[in-house]
């Protein structure tokens, strides 16, 4: 029988940054990448945002939005910053979450946010995934 669900492509790799400016201008004009996006404030995760697009790919850069923000703890113990998630695409996020679950895998949620594409995401925890905090983003359904 076929899985209820399948795992997806990458999304993209998000980097926390003590520096929003210098970290675009890397990307920008160092880096030359095809676009690299204006940083978009996100109160409800904490967060300011920019995404660098590779094609194939994204870098989320991501920089702490005010006191309570989970980037600006990550950034106290990681003063140059560095990785801090990966992003993997799904079908039906709920799909997933339920097979995950009853894999022994923990969210770091109960349900589903709001990501910074406007799409339904969830972070899994760490410890449950390896050592990496994983983050699951809803992309639309293959037509049939």
């Amino acid at each position: 029988s076929s899985p209820a669900w399948k795992l997806g492509s990458l999304n993209h790799v998000a980097i926390a940054v003590p520096d929003m400016e210098a970290a675009s201008a890397f990307w920008r004009d160092v880096m030359r990448a095809e676009r690299v996006s204006e940083s978009v404030p996100m109160p409800e995760h904490g967060v300011y945002t920019v995404f660098v697009e590779l094609g194939n790919t994204k870098i989320e850069l991501l920089h702490p939005y005010g006191d309570k923000s989970p980037i600006a703890g990550f950034l106290a113990k990681n003063k140059s910053g560095g990785i801090h998630h990966v992003c993997l695409n799904v079908p039906d996020i709920r799909q997933a979450l339920a097979s995950l679950r009853a894999s022994g895998v923990q969210p770091l949620s109960d349900e589903p946010k709001t990501g910074a594409h406007g799409l339904p995401v969830v972070f899994l925890h760490p410890k449950t995934c390896g050592g990496v905090l994983v983050e699951l983003e809803e992309h639309a359904k293959p037509s049939q």
